[in-house]
């Protein structure tokens, strides 16, 4: 399977790739649709190798120096390289709306309020 994830790595060349079905393995369901590929796998191999790499020596720039036999310079621009064509990922995702609801519920907030902030929320 990973052979086969190498390759589509290959083909791509880290062009924008839209799937239009995924099909889950254990459980037979299929999904079609319009999914992107996760900003990871647009990497190119060789900076994905590097990334698992960096990942499974624990963060050690000087790991790395040593498993690739190059500089902490070197390393350090090449993480900075590959972390500009990442995007941020937001963790503190917007609430789902019950803090909208909360201040409602407590009279912090009008009913018509509420409906805006709802509906700026979609």
């Amino acid at each position: 399977m990973s052979h086969e994830w190498q390759e589509l790595t290959r083909l791509t060349k880290g062009e924008a790739v839209l799937i239009t079905e995924v099909k889950l393995l254990k459980s037979g369901i299929t999904l079609k649709g319009e999914f992107e590929l996760p900003p990871l796998s647009r990497l190119t191999l060789e900076d994905q190798i590097f990334i698992i790499a960096f990942i499974r020596c624990h963060g050690s720039i000087k790991e790395m120096e040593e498993l690739f036999g190059i500089s902490y310079p070197t390393v350090k621009n090449r993480l900075n390289r590959i972390a500009r064509m990442l995007e941020f990922v937001e963790v503190n995702s917007p609430s789902s709306g019950a803090d909208i609801l909360d201040q409602l519920e407590k009279g912090e907030i009008s009913v018509a309020e509420a409906e805006q902030k709802l509906r700026e929320k979609r």
